[in-house]
């Protein structure tokens, strides 16, 4: 069991989640001032308020704090549209480096004279038989299961 949670944990996968938590985590901490230092502070310029997160009524004796929700989901759409721009220029990106790989490697291949030959398609193994629905040798002309005559495969 110990083997296989080594195996486990080492795998790449594994530790790229571990970094993207941990700079997920710093990120938020970044996102959390920009909201409550920046943002919320102008919104509360514009409506009038002092401060949002003071917002809340009170029904009996519990009190609903709808300024905490406010700037949570006002907190959430801000690191959603920043993971959201993050992810669009990481493809951008990718797909340039993509391109200039492959053109990089066009270009050696075509110093090297070799060129790009299209191999014909390999000669299929197995058919269905039409009667049974069995696999077949392709080439066969009796099926071997229920033994009826199929047409004559020519080689090519």
């Amino acid at each position: 069991m110990l083997k296989e949670f080594k195996k486990f944990a080492t795998k790449g996968n594994i530790m790229d989640l571990a970094v993207g938590v941990v700079i997920g985590g710093a990120f938020q901490s970044i996102i959390n001032s920009l909201v409550n230092d920046i943002i919320m502070p102008a919104i509360s310029i514009i409506t009038g308020k002092v401060d949002f997160s003071d917002m809340m009524f009170t029904v009996g004796e519990a009190s609903i704090k709808y300024g905490n929700f406010i700037t949570a989901i006002v907190n959430f759409l801000i690191i959603a549209f920043s993971i959201f721009l993050a992810i669009t220029y990481m493809n951008k990106l990718s797909k340039k480096m993509e391109a200039i790989s492959l053109g990089q490697v066009e270009k050696i291949n075509k110093k090297l004279g070799r060129t790009k030959k299209e191999e014909p398609a390999p000669e299929p193994t197995v058919k269905i038989c039409p009667f049974c629905y069995s696999e077949i040798p392709y080439k066969a002309t009796r099926c071997a299961h229920c033994t009826s005559e199929l047409e004559k495969v020519e080689s090519k």
